[in-house]
């Protein structure tokens, strides 16, 4: 039945669906770190060092060769 009033049929049109929102409930930066623990190793020469806390292994460098690190798995 219409209202007359412009607000149309209840539970129709844009605004109705649930949606996720940003970033879809994964956390702070797509939820996928590994932690703060662990080590970071480098793939070129196999150097191990713990890993720096607020310092992703990628942008470490090897104190051994110089070549970016990555987090060990």
């Amino acid at each position: 039945m219409p209202r007359g009033d412009g607000t149309g049929p209840t539970g129709q049109g844009p605004g109705t669906g649930r949606g996720l929102g940003r970033g879809g409930g994964r956390g702070r930066g797509g939820g996928f770190a590994a932690g703060p623990g662990g080590n970071c190793v480098c793939p070129s020469c196999g150097k191990t060092v713990p890993h720096q806390i607020g310092v992703p292994c990628y942008k470490a460098k090897c104190p051994s060769c110089g070549a970016a690190m990555t987090r060990q798995r």
